[in-house]
């Protein structure tokens, strides 16, 4: 049905559900279970959802070579298909945005529906010092500094300040248990990406969700993508970084509500 060639699927994915089709694209550092895992059994008693895992996240060996944002791309939507999918909305959040706008960019005939949760078209001055700080932590080994940087970043000024210091250490043990094996490659690539060009010609309905006490991806990037994609919805949600933490449920509403309506 594509136009464009597929390649073999060969990342690890997670499939679930039934109903129409979401492909799910995740974040840096992290996995579809870690970026979705609170909200997956919301989403899967609508829709047949398949995510892949990046190189190094999940299942997915870690790559010796840079990450090339098409292959991410490409990957998502092979999995789809090969999972019986022929068409199906994307759903891409922090990294996995412009993976999921590439993918309505290289297969529109595959995507009936985009949802852009706390991410970028192009890597603005804030978020490029924030990756290099990232990808050079992570590469050190120290995993504790890491999960402490992380979590300042990723975690909004009202959830951070309400957490006692026994749970704010808890967070932090948890990050750092957590951080995937390939967050070099992927705080590498963030900096690298730009999709501008590709937002004019996305057709696909299309939600962008901006988290709105976000340190990581700043409000301005979130109302570009709103701002050129064609017809596209802005809705705002008072989290940082983390919304399947400090809002699971809200995050999750707004999915839903949205491909409800675009009948995705």
């Amino acid at each position: 049905m594509s136009a464009r060639p597929l390649p073999e699927p060969a990342y690890a994915r997670t499939v679930l559900g039934s109903g129409p089709g979401l492909a799910l694209a995740h974040g840096a550092g992290s996995s579809v279970a870690g970026t979705y895992g609170p909200i997956l059994d919301g989403l899967s008693a609508h829709h047949t959802v398949v995510g892949v895992d990046y190189p190094g996240s999940g299942g997915t060996p870690r790559s010796a070579a840079p990450l090339s944002l098409d292959d991410l791309a490409d990957q998502l939507v092979a999995a789809a298909v090969a999972e019986g999918l022929d068409t199906f909305a994307v759903s891409g959040y922090s990294l996995g945005g412009p993976v999921a706008i590439r993918a309505a960019a290289r297969h529109p005939e595959r995507v009936t529906a985009l949802v852009l949760t706390a991410t970028f078209a192009h890597r603005d001055n804030r978020l490029a010092l924030a990756a290099s700080v990232w990808r050079k932590l992570a590469e050190s080994g120290n995993r504790e500094l890491l999960a402490e940087y992380l979590t300042m970043m990723a975690l909004g000024a009202d959830a951070l300040e309400a957490m006692p210091d026994e749970q704010l250490q808890q967070a932090i043990g948890f990050t750092a248990a957590s951080v995937a094996d390939g967050t070099p490659e992927h705080a590498e690539l963030a900096p690298r990406i730009d999709v501008r060009d590709d937002l004019p010609g996305i057709q696909a309905p299309t939600l962008v969700i901006s988290t709105t006490q976000d340190w990581f991806t700043s409000t301005r990037l979130h109302r570009e993508l709103a701002d050129t994609i064609p017809g596209a919805r802005l809705v705002e949600l008072p989290t940082g970084h983390l919304p399947m933490v400090e809002r699971p449920d809200a995050w999750r509403q707004l999915i839903t509500d949205f491909l409800g309506r675009h009948r995705a």
